[in-house]
């Protein structure tokens, strides 16, 4: 057997570290982040449960926090790679101060209503100075939007009233035993709440189409990727809002199993988890056309008037290039 020349040698070894190079490219770990106290939980719950991304060849590690406002610090130290539904306040607040993330998509739409016991004697959004609002934490989304849709349309400033957080089981507790005279919750909590009779004041999808004057409903949760890994591997980018975009189709499709994936995943009753299910295409999207970016430009405005925000989004924080290739794959 005749030896190897050296040039065909070292053409099999540079071969081989591209084909080394490819597969560790293809093979780099995904890591997805999801609140798992908030609405994020049951798209989070049947993405990972479902497989979703892996189908379409991704590699995926979720990280789950219980904290509101944790998957956008974990973005910016770079501990994940992308958030399925990061609070639609702190990713924009973030993105104005130049950190490196990206924006993604539209994911969880701002749905919650202001609710008060069947009996309160709260009668009007005027009825709201000097009582407790109960919300969730500030540096939501959710906290950001109440604050500015009563300010806006109500002429209520934040001194007004006392703001009590809380995650959305607490909110409901609280109401029940009457520890707060209001509260800004989601749908989903509210269908929960069964053995109770509540009142609701308005909602914010409407609340907001008033103060913008305009069809455009507003974000709480986003998608949200850290720009290292964006440009590393934009391919992967595509493939991961491909997976959200079954997942969502699943969700609206299969609202049995959504049920049962919740039931399994979070331990919801099954009444709740029913409930939460067939509200499914009332809360999620998988979206980022361009009245999602200007959707979510106006936020920032409105937070910014109201002192939630400090600084403009610059445009370069918004990429649209994955979700419009995402769309030419069926």
């Amino acid at each position: 057997m005749r030896p190897l020349s050296f040039p065909r040698l070292m053409s099999g070894v540079l071969c081989a570290i591209c084909l080394a190079v490819s597969s560790a490219a293809l093979a780099q770990k995904l890591r997805v982040g999801y609140w798992t106290s908030g609405v994020s939980l049951g798209f989070g719950s049947v993405l990972e449960s479902g497989k979703f991304l892996e189908k379409e060849g991704l590699d995926v590690e979720f990280i789950k926090f219980s904290d509101v406002n944790a998957p956008t610090k974990a973005l910016a130290s770079n501990a994940i790679d992308v958030a399925i539904g990061a609070s639609a306040a702190g990713a924009l607040n973030i993105a104005a101060d130049g950190l490196p993330i990206k924006i993604i998509l539209g994911t969880q739409l701002a749905e919650a209503q202001f609710a008060v016991l069947a009996d309160s004697p709260i009668k009007s959004f005027a009825d709201f100075k000097g009582k407790k609002i109960g919300m969730s934490p500030p540096g939501s989304a959710t906290h950001a939007i109440a604050a500015a849709l009563l300010e806006n349309n109500y002429g209520l400033k934040p001194t007004d009233y006392t703001v009590i957080p809380g995650t959305e089981p607490r909110l409901a507790q609280f109401l029940i035993q009457k520890e707060i005279d209001a509260g800004a919750i989601r749908s989903t909590t509210v269908a929960q709440m069964n053995e109770v009779k509540l009142r609701s004041l308005g909602n914010f999808l409407d609340e907001w189409k008033k103060l913008t004057k305009s069809n455009a409903v507003p974000y709480i949760g986003i998608g949200v990727v850290h720009s290292e890994y964006a440009a590393k591997y934009p391919d992967n980018l595509v493939k991961f809002i491909v997976g959200m975009r079954r997942a969502m189709e699943f969700g609206s499709k299969n609202k049995a199993q959504v049920a049962e994936v919740l039931q399994k995943t979070a331990n919801m009753p099954a009444d709740d988890a029913k409930a939460y299910a067939n509200l499914w295409d009332n809360i999620y999207r998988v979206s980022f056309e361009p009245q999602d970016i200007a959707t979510l430009k106006k936020m920032n405005d409105i937070f910014k008037a109201g002192g939630t925000a400090k600084k403009d989004v610059p445009d370069s924080a918004f990429l649209a290039e994955p979700y419009v290739k995402s769309k030419q794959i069926k």
